[in-house]
């Protein structure tokens, strides 16, 4: 890491010197900016890209981007706190990338996995004017960190893809079918699309996103 910016990340530099698209990964809970970072070098080499690392450190390692509590009363709930402030901790992080990487500041890409899908919706639909593609894998709209005034912003600029296992154990599939829905609700692009696996990422499902990633950047 080069820089001292609010997240711990690693990167990789793009083939452009300047005015590089910039490619933002964000891991899922329990994991590190290792995880989605695996597969960097296969995506477009125009692509700058920085995988991050959740705030919150978990027992015995990994780290999540808010707590995920298991009550016996409550059943499993979400800390809300925890993942407004990490979605607020994201869009500074962007501020400060485009700031010190040679990136365009007006071509963001959010890819996300399970919690960090999640944090993109969330990232996405609150600081739209900063993002211009989302890559949401294995996750889910959480409307409580959503703002209240979606009717009123501007959402013209985004698109999403979203991704889905049929089979998904972790996150109910029920849940990601929602999305194309309410995304329609609020005429935002988006392509959704459901694969026979669990919560991961089907090779055919990633080069599905790494298609319509290449005709995005």
């Amino acid at each position: 890491m080069s820089t001292p910016l609010s997240l711990y990340h690693i990167t990789r530099t793009s083939s452009l010197s300047e005015n590089a698209p910039l490619l933002i990964m964000m891991h899922g809970y329990g994991s590190d900016e290792n995880d989605l970072f695996s597969f960097a070098n296969e995506l477009p080499e125009e692509l700058f890209i920085i995988s991050v690392r959740a705030p919150y450190p978990m027992a015995p390692y990994g780290n999540a981007w808010y707590t995920i509590n298991f009550d016996a009363e409550r059943g499993k709930w979400n800390d809300k706190e925890q993942a407004v402030a990490s979605r607020d901790l994201i869009a500074k992080f962007i501020n400060e990338a485009v700031e010190n990487y040679p990136v365009n500041k007006n071509n963001v890409t959010l890819l996300g996995f399970s919690q960090g899908s999640i944090l993109s919706y969330g990232v996405a639909l609150n600081y739209p004017e900063k993002i211009k593609n989302i890559v949401a894998l294995s996750g889910y709209v959480y409307h409580d960190i959503l703002p209240e005034d979606l009717k009123t912003k501007d959402y013209s600029n985004l698109d999403f893809y979203c991704s889905h296992g049929s089979v998904d154990q972790v996150i109910p599939v029920d849940w990601a079918r929602q999305t194309p829905t309410f995304l329609e609700s609020l005429n935002i692009k988006h392509n959704y699309s459901e694969f026979p696996v669990g919560h991961g990422v089907a090779p055919q499902n990633f080069y599905e996103l790494k298609s319509w990633l290449a005709a995005r950047i």
